[in-house]
């Protein structure tokens, strides 16, 4: 059974370089990705990342910039580095065909090029949708600004997935602050403020009329839904009594939401998204190269975690062919 994998993340160095210019605020997190073993696996496009694909019996990786992206650098050089990664990454989709494909960098610090990025990534050099990380500095995703890059994904027909970032300062400092230096981090990024992060991006669009406005707009969300999914009927209950909305929340996660894992091998979150969002909406992914561990886990959870024959082919290949517009007859 084919494995595709749809959340692993690359770092050219260009970027690298293009953060430590960037103006304040710093993303913390930056950091992890700079240097060292991670390091080095980001930056791996050829044969050390496909012999780890092979060690984890994933078939395809589909590539990706790492966390956070081009969303905190300058508008101008922000529509620079898109180019840059996204042509690399095409790049090297082309030279190993049947191992990579792509989400493009989309340049939101510049909310008219965004659109234009986003058309020439899936139209001229073949990738699949686009991955952001939230906010763009002061801008949520449900912005007015970033709309016309929302409408270009539906449009396209293309997913767009939310990946965590770490909150703004000010959101650190009142919440994640105080514990360690090192817990104040930990809590703040991948502990959970990340997740709390992503998973808003996804309610805020909700919220303020996206889905109603752009009903064929296809979202990701990484680590089985980033905490939002879980506390799904209490949100909706909340929203409903608050807003008018087309639809209950609900129905927004089973028409608008796909659900991926992350290299989080859990059997009872995935049962709790299956139950959610269905068996046509989730994804398979392993989060690569932060959650990589040698002895193949990946396609061992795969094919042991419970599931009927269509459920598995559907997490493993079938959604995501699907969702893209790839499946095969």
């Amino acid at each position: 059974m084919r494995l595709i994998a749809i959340e692993e993340h690359i770092l050219p160095v260009s970027v690298r370089e293009a953060w430590a210019s960037a103006p304040p605020p710093y993303d913390p997190v930056s950091a992890i990705a700079d240097g060292g073993e991670t390091g080095e696996r980001l930056a791996d496009l050829g044969e050390n990342r496909l012999a780890m694909m092979d060690e984890q019996g994933v078939d395809v990786q589909v590539l990706s910039l790492t966390t956070p992206g081009l969303h905190n650098l300058e508008p101008v050089r922000a529509v620079e580095e898109a180019r840059r990664v996204n042509d690399l990454i095409a790049d090297a989709c082309a030279r190993h065909p049947s191992r990579f494909q792509g989400f493009a960098a989309l340049p939101t610090a510049d909310p008219d090029s965004a659109p234009r990025e986003l058309e020439r990534a899936v139209r001229e050099l073949g990738l699949k949708g686009a991955l952001l990380c939230g906010r763009t500095r002061e801008r949520h995703l449900d912005h007015p600004a970033l709309r016309p890059m929302l409408a270009k994904a539906a449009e396209l027909g293309v997913p767009l997935f939310i990946h965590p970032q770490t909150p703004a300062p000010a959101v650190r400092e009142a919440n994640y602050s105080g514990v360690s230096e090192r817990a104040d981090l930990a809590l703040a990024a991948f502990g959970l403020g990340w997740h709390y992060e992503a998973g808003l991006e996804w309610v805020r669009l909700a919220a303020a009329g996206v889905f109603d406005e752009l009903p064929d707009l296809q979202i990701i969300l990484g680590h089985w839904g980033e905490v939002v999914l879980f506390y799904l009927e209490r949100t909706a209950a909340v929203i409903s009594r608050a807003l008018e909305l087309g639809r209950p929340l609900g129905d927004y996660a089973r028409r608008n939401l796909y659900v991926t894992g992350s290299g989080m091998w859990s059997e009872p979150y995935l049962r709790r998204c299956l139950d959610i969002v269905g068996p046509d909406r989730l994804l398979f992914s392993t989060d690569f190269p932060y959650q990589y561990r040698p002895g193949g886990e990946p396609r061992r959870f795969l094919e042991t975690v419970d599931l009927d024959d269509a459920t598995r082919r559907g997490l493993a290949f079938a959604n995501w062919e699907r969702l893209t517009g790839m499946a095969s007859i």
